[in-house]
C-alpha cells in the first residue's frame, strides 16, 4: 500500500469530526506507518459542506501513523515555525476504501506537543482544552491517564531528539520530496 491515498480523519471523542485531509503513503517502518502531505495540500475541520476552517498547509509535512500509540506525530519542512506537532490521540485505526485509497482514524484528546524549529524548546499545548473536555465529553479515567502519560512521554521524547524525533522523520521528508519530483518529471529525479 506504499504511494496509496490515505485519508486522515481525525475525530472528537463524542465522534464529530474534527479535521479530514488527504495523504500519501510513503511506507512503514519500526517506528509506525508514515504519511506525506505537499505544501497546498487542503486540511479541512468540521463535516464536508459545513466545515468551520479550511486550510492549505505551506510546508510539506510527513506524519507518523505509530503502531498502537496513543499519539500522532507531524514533522514539518522548513521555514515552517514548528519542527514537530504531536497529537495526543486514541490509537488509530486502519479501513481500506478501495484498490489504491484508504482512511486512517483516530480520535483527538486535545493534547498537543510541539517543538520550535529555531530554539528547538518543547511545549505542551491545549491542556485547557483538555480539562474541559474531561467534564463536556466524559473521558473515563484511563483515558485521562493514557492521555497525560502520551503527553509526558512525547515531551521527554522530543526533549531528548529520542528517535523517531531525531533525524529519523528527516528521511522520510526526503522521500516525499523525491515521491513529487518524480511525480512532476522533474529533471532531478531522473
Amino acid at each position: 500500500m506504499v504511494d496509496d491515498e490515505v485519508r486522515v480523519v481525525v475525530r472528537k471523542y463524542d465522534g464529530s469530526l474534527h479535521w479530514h485531509y488527504p495523504m500519501t503513503r510513503l511506507g512503514e517502518d519500526e517506528f509506525g506507518v508514515w504519511l506525506g502531505a505537499s505544501a497546498g495540500t487542503v486540511y479541512r475541520r468540521g463535516e464536508p459542506g459545513h466545515e468551520t476552517a479550511v486550510v492549505a498547509v505551506e510546508d510539506d509535512r510527513v506524519m507518523l501513523v505509530p503502531h498502537d500509540a496513543w499519539w500522532t506525530a507531524e514533522f514539518q519542512a522548513a521555514p515552517a515555525h514548528l519542527d514537530a506537532y504531536c497529537d495526543v490521540a486514541t490509537p488509530s485505526t486502519w479501513t481500506r476504501t478501495d484498490e489504491t485509497s484508504g482512511e486512517v482514524t483516530m480520535v483527538d484528546l486535545d493534547l498537543d506537543v510541539c517543538r520550535v524549529r529555531d530554539d528547538m524548546s518543547v511545549f505542551v499545548d491545549d491542556e485547557d482544552e483538555f480539562a474541559v473536555h474531561q467534564v463536556r465529553y466524559g473521558y473515563p479515567a484511563d483515558v485521562v491517564r493514557r492521555a497525560e502519560a502520551a503527553a509526558a512521554w512525547l515531551t521527554t521524547a522530543l526533549r531528548g531528539g529520542v528517535e523517531p524525533f531525531g533525524d529519523h522523520y528527516r528521511t522520510w521528508l526526503d522521500r516525499l520530496a523525491a515521491t513529487r519530483q518524480q511525480e512532476s518529471g522533474s529533471p532531478s529525479a531522473l
